[in-house]
């Protein structure tokens, strides 16, 4: 799988050797000596994955992972160090890192840790895009349509939705059917799970 790997470390050997061994794989590579330059970079938003140092000068590691993910960056992490320890691994795994490596580690770990993370950001990004393919979709409803999709979200009859809005019930069968296939959706239940989304039952 091919895939931008941005790797972080203020060790350029490591970095040189990070680059030499994902290159080997087919992967695009982008060396940093610090999340500043990182970050000046522009790359927080940038698909592929970060294989990111713990022990690093001003930010380290974990608390640029909280940076991130405050921030709503959502690129999937790679921890390494040369001192790790078991409370400093288990807050990078909880908050979303998919593996902590402590150095030297197998080139074989590094590498299926990095087909993991970027699998992860590819499936992550192929969502979002459905979610805003859905939001478009939804914002192209006009405003009675958006009405009976939330009566049909709270679960209510056709003849129900009729009565709560003051129209007949063809009309809202109408304003149900222009609906659905503004929002490609190819069953009623479909429909409803979009519906929900948007209109939350309580």
């Amino acid at each position: 799988m091919n895939g931008a790997v941005h790797v972080i470390d203020d060790d350029c050997g490591i970095r040189d050797a990070l680059e030499s061994l994902f290159r080997s794989v087919g992967y695009e590579v982008y060396k940093f000596a610090s999340t500043h330059e990182f970050l000046d970079a522009g790359k927080a938003l940038s698909s592929g994955c970060l294989v990111l140092d713990v022990r690093l000068p001003g930010m380290n590691g974990l608390d640029f992972q909280k940076y991130l993910s405050d921030a709503a960056v959502t690129m999937p992490i790679v921890f390494m160090t040369g001192h790790g320890d078991i409370p400093m691994t288990v807050r990078g795994i909880k908050a979303g890192a998919i593996d902590f490596l402590p150095k030297p580690f197998r080139e074989q770990d590094m590498l299926d840790a990095v087909a993991a993370a970027l699998e992860k950001d590819l499936v992550e990004r192929q969502a979002q895009r459905h979610r805003r393919q859905v939001l478009d979709r939804y914002e192209s409803l006009s405003m009675r349509e958006r009405e009976v999709m939330a009566q049909v979200a709270r679960g209510l009859l056709n003849k129900q939705i009729a009565h709560a809005l003051g129209i007949s019930e063809i009309t809202v069968k109408i304003h149900r059917g222009n609906a659905m296939r503004k929002l490609e959706t190819r069953n009623l239940a479909e429909f409803i799970r979009i519906a929900q989304t948007f209109q939350p039952v309580s």
